[in-house]
């Protein structure tokens, strides 16, 4: 056999006497007069984890690992239509979600038609301006669109990079609400004072935090998430964003959306679901419980928050104090009937339901539109909701999977909570409904989750 002489590789700026030179390098010596090629220099630990986290939540989930010849999605409803109009040729192209586009444009359209119905008595009272609320929440909702259209061209993989970057971010923008910076409105500490008498909700910031951060999380541990470690580890997490949220800025309603969203991206990517059943009727069985014990023993308690759920249990009781907000609101819906009274025409909003623009606008919205136009709205979350998980079941990776269906568990959870304390289903709580009530934080924000779960659509490929 003819032999071969492997040649030893030149590295970058070694001379010929390199070899030559080894022996005494090796031996421990080092000639002082040879000029040693500096080495280049490696990317920093920082750079280093980002690569990696790149890597991770690029990596295909179970479903799309196991199965490459999935369907693939199929274009419904104004996304056919579009597609036909336009008539592109290519055989694979990028999927955009007109359909999901169109119902967040109808809700924020529907939403300051009935905000500039609900606040224009009120607004004219108190600044002598009926469109002021209008002018400001239409203003941040052109500016969300922006946002939205910025966000939904960033690959959303860069948010796993930087997923622990964004989850402390939040922490720390909550921790400012305790510092000066901090501003108390209506009782309540919950908001930053930025200049031009802007304010900034920080709990806002950690809803989407808790999204990114907590889909990064479950894509990391991969299979170590089923066990009793990585269970601990994700819900403990959650569990110290909603206690910052619960203690930094006093918000019992939007510290329960935050555990909320936590537990439910882990049932989600959980291969067992009997546990979780279990569970859930320990913590309901314990909720009652709680509850009548208070009902009982908390009677001549100065919290506030036991004073709602006393008034919640005994609504009649408290008519004139505890339950006011919440019999008015009753009242508002009872007289609406199934057409309502009119565009403009509800009674309640005058003097009875204070700040009606923000919590409590459903009930305004029965009053004027009755049940057909709540229907329309729930229609209209609905479909929006259908196309998040759309959006999820198509995700070209788990990651933008577990994105799309977090976004989806906070709208349909807003919607759901804020449904059941205009009904008296819950205590209240200060829990808005989306692209509706009043606010311009949650508004940019949630505009902001809107460009996200387009940016996830845009990933989409099919067969042309």
């Amino acid at each position: 056999m003819r032999s071969r002489t492997v040649q030893p590789i030149r590295r970058r700026g070694q001379n010929n006497n390199g070899n030559r030179n080894a022996g005494k390098r090796n031996s421990g010596q080092r000639n002082l007069g040879d000029t040693q090629p500096m080495r280049p220099v490696n990317p920093s630990a920082y750079r280093r984890r980002i690569d990696t986290r790149r890597q991770v939540v690029t990596a295909p989930g179970p479903a799309q690992a196991s199965s490459s010849a999935r369907r693939r999605p199929r274009r419904t409803g104004l996304a056919a239509v579009i597609y036909q109009m336009r008539k592109k040729s290519a055989e694979r192209e990028s999927y955009f979600d007109y359909d999901f586009l169109l119902a967040v444009i109808f809700l924020m359209c529907f939403g300051l038609v009935m905000l500039y119905s609900t606040s224009y008595y009120g607004a004219q009272g108190d600044f002598g301006d009926d469109m002021y609320y209008f002018s400001k929440q239409a203003l941040i909702g052109v500016l969300g669109f922006v946002v939205m259209f910025v966000v939904s061209k960033i690959d959303y993989h860069l948010y796993g990079a930087f997923a622990v970057e964004i989850f402390v971010f939040s922490l720390i923008m909550m921790a400012l609400v305790k510092t000066p910076l901090g501003l108390t409105l209506n009782g309540a500490r919950r908001w930053i004072q930025l200049p031009g008498n802007l304010t900034l909700q920080p709990a806002e910031i950690t809803k989407i935090a808790v999204i990114l951060f907590i889909s990064y999380e479950l894509c990391r541990l991969g299979k170590k998430a089923y066990t009793i470690e990585g269970a601990v580890r994700v819900i403990g997490l959650g569990a110290v964003a909603a206690g910052g949220v619960l203690f930094l800025t006093d918000n019992l309603s939007t510290a329960i959306i935050v555990m909320a969203i936590t537990c439910l991206l882990y049932f989600l990517i959980h291969p067992k679901t009997k546990i979780f059943a279990v569970i859930a009727g320990i913590a309901a069985a314990a909720g009652v419980l709680l509850i009548l014990i208070l009902s009982v023993t908390a009677a001549n308690s100065d919290n506030f928050r036991l004073q709602r759920i006393l008034s919640w249990l005994n609504p009649e009781a408290t008519a004139d104090s505890g339950s006011f907000q919440v019999m008015q609101g009753l009242y508002a819906i009872g007289s609406g009937g199934f057409f309502g009274k009119g565009l403009g025409n509800s009674m309640q909003k005058l003097e009875n339901i204070p700040e009606a623009q923000n919590d409590w606008i459903l009930s305004i919205i029965c009053e004027e539109l009755g049940v057909f136009g709540v229907i329309v709205i729930l229609c209209l979350f609905g479909f929006l909701l259908y196309r998040l998980m759309f959006i999820a079941q198509n995700a070209p990776d788990l990651y933008g999977s577990l994105i799309a269906s977090g976004i989806f568990i906070h709208i349909a959870l807003q919607v759901i909570l804020n449904i059941a304390v205009v009904t008296g289903i819950l205590p209240s709580t200060g829990i808005i409904l989306p692209f509706i009530s009043y606010g311009g934080t949650a508004v940019l924000f949630l505009m902001a989750e809107m460009g996200i779960a387009l940016g996830i659509a845009r990933k989409i490929k099919f067969n042309g």
